[in-house]
């Protein structure tokens, strides 16, 4: 039952100029935030700035101003707080301490309540990350080194470097001097901190770690193509994945992997902003074509491609039609076919549709951010809040660049509601028992936050202060278990400005807790009762309990997604088209490509020529049908050696660290500064897993980067990047 909503929430004013706010979890459930504001002014060769640091241990209800616990020092905002892996505590702040041979680091090991300083031989190239199965052990890259106290150099001429599985550390070195000469890098891999190192492919270009994948990107015959090998036994033996070659201006990009399949974009040759997104088997070797025309640009390396976390199955992205509007499409079984999204009931194209019988929903998402339209946040998704999907969207023919509108799905993308007018900020609270929204509005001020109780149908309205305030974003503990929420903003008079935020524990305003009464079983992925195989999806039906949309009720922090499996007979719908096989629009059939009609299907598995004797269909990677019809197709061993052969600017060096060490999300919020005045204000969330650097599932891993002078990472068009969401 909701309570009264005269609570005040709790006010922080932050007495500081600074021009930005990182903000930090600490540990999951711990109430621990840091707060670490910036001011900086370049100096010819050198930046000037001061930096404050604040803590809280009740979600940012109240802080604490602790700066006199890093002695006042400058601290880099570009390499953000990082922090430790395992609820550990560990939390690393690195300064700048400019013109210097070296740089320090202060270092917590108890949650932010002290710091201990080190000066480091040597400056940062990049953020010092933490291994992510040892949190006693780091790694950093510099261009400049001074060695001495605890650091250990492992190798010189070090291009790229990735932390592994089990302590394995895979990096790329050149000895000739130069990681410009792409094509011609060796991969390595140490596993026991630098003592030894083993060669694992020559000729490389980039490489990247995705699930149980280690991928390469390899220069093949004159140079002047490339291709992607395999490896599942971390480097010791790889296979040559069937996939297209790609030529200097083109790229590869993995978009999502895990243990099982690899969803990979290729790109088409020449300027087109587009590629062809192709789904592996199990091996990550045997490719079948999923989706045709997928945007990528080449300009910024934007994709709209997302995995929808509260549905498993599901993706969403982009595609670039022939008349080059962008169109959104999503995939219900793991990428084996591709549908626009069903529009909402009741719901008229916008004026720049071309065609009103083709209305479908659109869902804006990186590519709109990246063309300026007002989207100020990316579609929402938790694993823990079941179906449930926030995004900004339009309805018609195609991605519209007028003003979106919130919708939200609680089906995981089947059918959708228009919940809000115009671009919001939005959390999702509660496992999802609770949505908060605020108005994104820069030109005037905002004292009202919206919430909603029955996932989005209905919302109320409170008015959190008074004074209206210059929001610049939202901020919750990742995980979406927590009831708390924190409005950050500043305000401004003739001679003065200041950063301040609000936090709003909706335990005082929701207070019972849920029963088993307040819960309803609920079968995914249903769109006909009446079909005996309605719901079931990569082989296997789910039942999950969910909240009543009627119950209002704390889920509470230890709630726990209830489901229940049943496994299904296998349909068509369970096989994705075999290698030189693809669907035709709007059918389940797989059809022999043309140019491979009546040859031969050959490719290289261990060393050896394997034939490919298929109907056209594999089943799908992960899929858990059973019996039913199964198309027949085997492998025959032709027992002819083939051999994926792949032995055979500035230069960094790895430097690692022993010290005595969950995933905390980090929040940025930025101010330009111009001459004292505050010119453009811009939040965004940056999600900072510490497995980012593992091979896992579901983590970012970028293929590729090119580091500039400024020690940031940037992407470019000719690089094979995969991000794997």
């Amino acid at each position: 039952v909701l309570a009264t909503l005269h609570y005040d929430p709790l006010v922080h004013i932050f007495n500081d100029l600074s021009g930005s706010v990182s903000l930090a979890w600490v540990g999951v459930g711990t109430g621990v935030i840091l707060a670490l504001t910036t001011f900086q002014v370049p100096i010819f060769m050198i930046t000037i700035g001061q930096s404050k640091l604040y803590r809280s241990e009740d979600y940012g209800k109240s802080f604490e101003d602790v700066t006199n616990l890093i002695n006042n020092t400058f601290i880099r905002s570009d390499f953000g707080i990082a922090i430790g892996p395992e609820n550990s505590g560990k939390v690393i702040l690195t300064a700048d301490v400019s013109g210097n041979q070296g740089s320090r680091i202060f270092v917590s090991e108890d949650f932010g309540k002290s710091f201990t300083h080190q000066q480091l031989p040597f400056v940062p190239y990049m953020q010092i990350t933490y291994n992510p199965e040892n949190s006693n052990v780091l790694m950093a890259l510099s261009n400049k080194v001074n060695f001495g106290t605890n650091w250990k150099k492992l190798h010189d001429m070090v291009c790229l470097v990735k932390w592994g599985r089990k302590n394995t550390m895979f990096f790329t070195a050149n000895h000739n001097g130069s990681c410009v000469d792409r094509g011609m890098l060796e991969l390595k891999r140490t596993t026991d901190y630098g003592k030894s190192f083993k060669t694992i492919a020559n000729k490389i270009f980039s490489f990247g770690l995705g699930g149980k994948f280690l991928f390469a990107s390899v220069m093949t015959g004159k140079g002047t193509f490339r291709m992607i090998h395999v490896s599942v036994d971390q480097g010791d033996t790889w296979n040559m994945a069937q996939l297209p070659p790609v030529g200097h201006e083109q790229f590869y990009s993995i978009l999502a992997a895990n243990d099982e399949m690899v969803f990979m974009h290729v790109d088409e040759p020449g300027d087109t902003g587009f590629g062809t997104i192709y789904v592996s088997d199990d091996r990550g070797t045997v490719y079948s074509k999923s989706l045709e025309r997928h945007l990528y640009t080449t300009t910024g390396g934007e994709t709209d491609f997302i995995n929808v976390t509260s549905l498993r199955g599901v993706f969403t992205t982009s595609i670039l039609a022939e008349d080059k509007s962008v169109q959104s499409v999503i995939s219900f079984d793991q990428g084996g076919e591709w549908v626009p999204l069903r529009k909402p009931a009741d719901s008229k194209c916008d004026a720049t549709a071309k065609d009103p019988e083709r209305c479908s929903l659109h869902i804006h998402a990186a590519y709109s951010i990246a063309t300026g339209l007002n989207v100020p946040m990316l579609p929402l998704t938790e694993p823990n809040a079941v179906g449930l999907i926030l995004a900004h969207g339009s309805v018609g023919d195609a991605i519209s660049v007028l003003r979106p509108d919130v919708y939200v799905s609680d089906d995981g993308g089947y059918t959708w509601i228009k919940a809000l007018e115009g671009p919001h900020h939005y959390a999702i609270l509660d496992s999802g028992g609770l949505l908060i929204a605020v108005e994104q509005n820069p030109h005037r001020g905002i004292n009202q936050i919206k919430f909603s109780t029955d996932e989005g149908q209905c919302w109320g309205v409170y008015n959190f202060t008074d004074d209206p305030v210059i929001f610049t974003g939202l901020a919750s503990e990742p995980g979406a278990r927590s009831m708390n929420v924190s409005l950050w903003g500043y305000r401004t008079s003739l001679f003065h400005q200041y950063w301040i935020s609000f936090t709003i524990d909706f335990k005082d305003l929701i207070t019972r807790n849920c029963s088993d009464q307040d819960y309803v079983q609920w079968l995914a992925h249903s769109d006909d009762i009446s079909d005996p195989t309605d719901g079931c999806i990569l082989g296997y039906k789910e039942k999950f309990l969910r909240l009543k949309k009627d119950s209002v009720c704390l889920n509470g922090r230890d709630f726990e997604v209830n489901t229940q499996p049943t496994p299904c007979l296998c349909t068509l719908d369970d096989f994705l088209c075999d290698f030189g096989y693809y669907r035709k629009e709007n059918s389940s059939e797989c059809v022999e490509q043309p140019d491979l009609k009546g040859k031969v299907l050959e490719f290289c598995l261990h060393g050896t020529e394997e034939e490919l004797q298929t109907n056209g269909y594999r089943k799908i990677p992960g899929d858990k049908c059973e019996g039913g019809k199964i198309p027949d197709r085997k492998e025959i061993n032709l027992r002819q050696r083939c051999v994926s052969d792949l032995l055979g600017p500035e230069l960094l060096v790895i430097i690692i660290v022993m010290l005595l060490s969950t995933a905390a999300g980090v929040m940025f919020v930025k101010k330009y500064v111009c001459g004292g005045r505050f010119l453009v204000h811009r939040y965004s969330v940056l999600q900072q897993h510490v497995e980012d650097s593992a091979a896992g599932d579901g983590m970012d891993d970028q293929l590729e980067t090119n580091h500039t002078p400024n020690g940031k990472i940037e992407f470019h068009d000719d690089s094979d990047e995969d991000m794997l969401e």
